[in-house]
């Protein structure tokens, strides 16, 4: 069920670009993990339709190739069905039966299913050196619509109007249609896991739950099926789409994710910041996971408020304030003591939903800068506030 490390690792592999009417920021960082199994995906353009993009997170489970071999390999997949060839340039309009969005979404059911059914003949799966799985969440951002295809625990968030406007589903054993996919198969739910291992019912690779005889691909104990949605865009409304894997989830919520991302939004332009700033903060929040994350940026997405910036300062000056008093009652107080002495105070304009934990960079720079540690191997940066 995953093992941990002693401190977390925090170095990151962040990316930005823009295009397409839209901007983006990716963050992602292995924490408490003794590996990082997570891998992620950023495409602007695709194969002919410029004005498409494609992002995607996928986390990894027991190793990372099938997460690493998803990332570089899904989009091909996808493009490569008929149904996507055939009707991604008509995706806006509506004919008799199916609409030409409704086969775009067909297409990309086929490419999660066509690679699934590929990585099964790797190398490394034949011999059985590699069992791992993958889950996934991606985005294909047309001119006029937004495809989500989820298969797993990782999750995409649209943000409209100021709040969160649409989420996609996790696939979780215990999940009533799950369940009973899983207990057809001759499979059980137990502590809320696939025969009492897997935690996501879905997921590509995974092979080892993938062999009961006489039942389709997505008939097994763990599914390589996305759940599709299709979304007109609103290009007046729509602020910002999250990608994410559930390192980000165990610990935020979608509204409290929407309102800290707006917040963000609204005191620094640098997507790799904002981005990053959703790591750390779930790291604080105590994410014991691998955390990967994708932050996609519309028109329509809050712009910098002098107010908000002020507000930011302002909350700093305080924060600086309590942290010198109390370093003035007790000069060798530790970090710890720090955290827990002021979660006990109100402190104003901590960020809408991040809390105190998104503001845990700040306290450590104010804590070393009033008390330069004396021990070199005195290291807060892996410490948890909760």
């Amino acid at each position: 069920m995953g093992a941990f490390l002693d401190r977390p690792k925090t170095d990151k592999v962040t990316e930005k670009g823009f295009g397409n009417g839209l901007r983006y920021g990716v963050s992602s960082m292995q924490g408490w993990r003794l590996e990082m199994e997570d891998a992620h995906c950023a495409v602007l353009g695709i194969n002919g339709l410029t004005d498409w993009s494609f992002f995607a997170v996928f986390d990894g489970h027991a190793g990372r190739r099938v997460s690493a071999h998803s990332a570089a390999n899904l989009l091909e997949s996808i493009i490569q069905s008929d149904d996507f060839k055939n009707h991604a340039e008509d995706s806006a309009k509506t004919s008799n039966g199916k609409s030409s969005s409704e086969k775009v979404a067909d297409g990309i059911r086929e490419g999660f299913l066509k690679l699934d059914e590929k990585m099964k003949k790797l190398p490394e799966v034949v011999s059985g050196e590699d069992k791992s799985g993958s889950t996934a969440v991606c985005a294909i951002i047309s001119p006029t619509h937004f495809f989500l295809a989820n298969c797993g625990d990782s999750r995409a968030v649209l943000s409209r109007s100021g709040k969160a406007h649409f989420s996609t589903q996790d696939h979780k054993p215990a999940n009533p249609k799950e369940k009973e996919r899983i207990q057809r198969a001759g499979g059980s739910v137990t502590i809320q896991r696939v025969n009492g291992s897997l935690a996501v019912s879905r997921a590509l690779g995974d092979y080892d739950y993938k062999q009961v005889v006489g039942r389709g691909p997505c008939e097994q104990l763990i599914s390589p099926e996305p759940d599709l949605t299709v979304k007109a865009r609103d290009p007046e409304h729509d602020e910002f789409l999250i990608l994410a894997c559930d390192g980000v989830w165990d610990v935020m919520n979608n509204d409290d994710l929407c309102s800290f991302v707006n917040y963000q939004l609204s005191i620094q332009p640098d997507l790799e910041l904002v981005a990053s700033s959703i790591i750390d903060t779930c790291l604080h929040k105590g994410s014991k996971d691998n955390i990967s994350v994708v932050l996609i940026v519309f028109p329509g997405a809050p712009s910098i408020s002098e107010e908000a910036q002020k507000n930011d300062q302002e909350c700093n000056r305080v924060l600086e304030e309590h942290i010198k008093a109390l370093l003035n009652l007790n000069a060798n107080m530790s970090i710890s003591c720090i955290i827990d002495n002021l979660i006990s105070e109100k402190i104003p304009n901590l960020p809408p939903g991040g809390g105190l934990e998104a503001k845990r960079t700040v306290i450590d720079e104010i804590y070393k800068k009033l008390r330069p540690p004396v021990d070199k191997a005195e290291d807060t940066s892996g410490d948890s506030s909760d």
